[in-house]
């Protein structure tokens, strides 16, 4: 992890370094700066005026991980995570670890809107820090974050008012259903209310989807109508359906038709998701070679039906991104499932063919 030669570069460590041993100001876990040195050298680059991004990594579904593999596993996830991310930015940055699963990262290279996009957009997708299964031995847990980040002195030239922005985005990421990066715009989030987006009940969203589907005829209309609600509070940005046969069908492109027939197969229960479809790519072969064509890695399928009846199938197929559904998330989409349903025997409505 970090040694003194690489952390003497900047001027703040260089003089702590002479006071203080390595051990002393990094975290005994993950091997990278601890809380309150990694805030003090944000602190320091204000005095000194440096620009710098100021960002914060929270990673996604940790205590399934500790719940479902062990303390140990956790861990492992943790340190590796800053481990990566310390030799990605160890010629123009320092990562430390904030507390619990959240680590916090200072980038002195990358101050533009543009270049933080670039720097966040390889890091989720080449640098095998997020969306990576971490090898473990005897598990490989697939990793997502969430990121969240504001840049001195262009957004802010005040460490607390600064400190809050970072607050902002990565609520904001949380809320648009994390394993995403949100970069501070003054225009669109300095009015954000973080206890209002952090409360913000999937009740609410739900009793949102019945006002649309009260609204609209005809259940390709309906879904139509709560897409946009969908994209904006859960991030999903594909929704397909089947009808009675077994055919795919688009909630937007009326030309995509894929025959999923063997659907039904992995269905066991009402809901099932997964981000690795090759788990049942023996047991639903059109299916998979329907996800397969058009590049859907991660999958939330709900039963359209009610008692034993099944009408159909509510699918989300994210294309090439590996997302770890939340149970709240998996619990709308069930909820937009039935309401479907119950459109279905209350107009007498089918799901087109």
């Amino acid at each position: 992890m970090y040694t003194e030669d690489h952390l003497r570069k900047y001027r703040y460590f260089a003089e702590l370094l002479e006071t203080k041993e390595l051990e002393q100001i990094t975290d005994s876990l993950t091997g990278a700066v601890s809380r309150k040195y990694i805030l003090d050298f944000a602190r320091s680059l204000m005095t000194d005026n440096i620009p710098f991004t100021f960002g914060m990594v929270d990673l996604d579904n940790f205590k399934f991980i500790n719940d479902t593999y062990g303390h140990r596993a956790g861990d492992g996830v943790l340190s590796g995570v800053a481990s990566g991310l310390s030799e990605y930015m160890k010629d123009f940055g320092v990562v430390g670890r904030f507390g619990g699963d959240e680590l916090m990262f200072v980038d002195l290279a990358d101050i533009t809107y543009d270049e933080k996009k670039s720097r966040l957009a390889d890091i989720y997708m080449n640098s095998k820090i997020l969306r990576w299964n971490y090898d473990l031995g005897d598990c490989s847990p697939f990793i997502t974050g969430t990121v969240g980040c504001a840049t001195f002195p262009d957004d802010s030239g005040d460490y607390d008012e600064l400190f809050s922005m970072i607050d902002k985005t990565l609520y904001r990421g949380k809320s648009k259903g994390r394993n995403c990066y949100i970069i501070y715009v003054k225009e669109k989030h300095k009015d954000i209310e973080i206890k209002k987006l952090a409360c913000h009940s999937y009740s609410m969203i739900a009793q949102s989807m019945i006002r649309r589907f009260e609204l609209v005829p005809g259940t390709k209309n309906r879904l139509r109508s709560v897409l946009p609600l969908l994209i904006n509070e859960l991030g999903i940005t594909r929704l397909y359906f089947t009808d009675s046969s077994g055919i795919m069908h688009s909630v937007l492109d009326d030309k995509f038709l894929e025959d999923v027939s063997d659907l039904n197969v992995i269905m066991i229960d009402d809901i099932y998701s997964t981000n690795d479809i090759d788990h049942f790519a023996g047991q639903s072969p059109l299916f998979y070679k329907a996800l397969r064509k058009h590049k859907m890695e991660t999958i939330l399928v709900a039963r359209i039906g009610r008692m034993q009846d099944t009408d159909g199938y509510l699918i989300c197929a994210e294309p090439r991104t590996h997302r770890i559904w939340q149970d709240d998330e998996r619990l709308l989409i069930y909820f937009l499932a039935k309401l479907i349903a119950s459109g279905i025997r209350i107009d007498g409505d089918i799901i087109p063919t």
